[in-house]
């Protein structure tokens, strides 16, 4: 071996194709805010699912061509804070909670403070995610996803718009969803990971027919279900949970 041989430098850079998409959903998530701030509140709600498709994809790309990185991960969190911490908080903000400034200072305070109860959970939950992402039942998560919240919230408002709604009189509504849903985001409920879906190998003929028929369903009518939807499963961990005390709470019962 010749010793003079300098040692061969470690190769720097980033992979650049997951992290593409990684970009496109901030940027998705930026101009929802810019949306919202112009009174442009349906556009403001499309990006938010648009840099939810974006998050959907960025990771299973890393994986599937085996450019994973700790840089792609970290950038990855880092954006689903701007898009669904920050951007469902403002929007909705913006869209409904500014009206509460009308209602008196206690409302005005109550006001901003459900969206920063939000984007606190969003903040807290993407935190515990990533310091558990090694030792959790990839089964479930712990907290309602900050994606799926940000869900329920952007198809509000664009359900809300695409029926008229007017968010001066949905107040009320918004106020109580951003903070139940950022309570629900640091709670300890578990909710259905969908992670055991298999991407890569073959699947029934039956499983293709069921996506063609939840696409038809969803551009049947976009904003309601797509809001529909993000509601259910959100609720869904509460209700789970409960069933579940209660299947044990009849065990222990029988076991007396």
């Amino acid at each position: 071996m010749d010793e003079d041989k300098a040692p061969e430098k470690r190769r720097r850079g980033i992979y650049l194709l997951p992290n593409l998409f990684t970009t496109a959903g901030l940027f998705a998530g930026f101009y929802a805010i810019v949306a919202a701030m112009n009174g442009d509140f349906q556009a403001a709600a499309i990006a938010i699912f648009v840099a939810m498709i974006m998050d959907g994809i960025d990771g299973r790309v890393a994986r599937l061509t085996n450019t994973t990185s700790e840089f792609g991960v970290q950038y990855d969190s880092l954006s689903d804070m701007v898009c669904f911490g920050l951007a469902p908080a403002l929007v909705v903000f913006e869209w409904a909670l500014r009206s509460m400034l009308e209602q008196g200072w206690l409302w005005s305070k109550l006001g901003w403070l459900a969206a920063f109860v939000y984007t606190a959970g969003a903040a807290l939950r993407l935190a515990r995610f990533n310091t558990q992402v090694g030792s959790a039942d990839k089964r479930y998560f712990q907290g309602l996803p900050s994606p799926s919240a940000a869900g329920v919230l952007a198809g509000l408002v664009w359900f809300s718009e695409d029926n008229g709604l007017n968010g001066g009189d949905m107040w009320v509504v918004g106020a109580l969803l951003a903070a139940s849903l950022g309570a629900l985001m640091v709670s300890n409920i578990r909710y259905y990971s969908f992670k055991e879906v298999d991407f890569k190998n073959r699947v029934p003929f039956v499983a293709l027919f069921m996506i063609v028929i939840v696409f038809v369903v969803i551009s049947s009518h976009p904003p309601g279900v797509l809001f529909i939807g993000f509601l259910i499963y959100a609720i869904s961990g509460p209700v789970l949970t409960l069933y579940q005390i209660r299947q044990r709470r009849r065990r222990r019962k029988l076991q007396r």
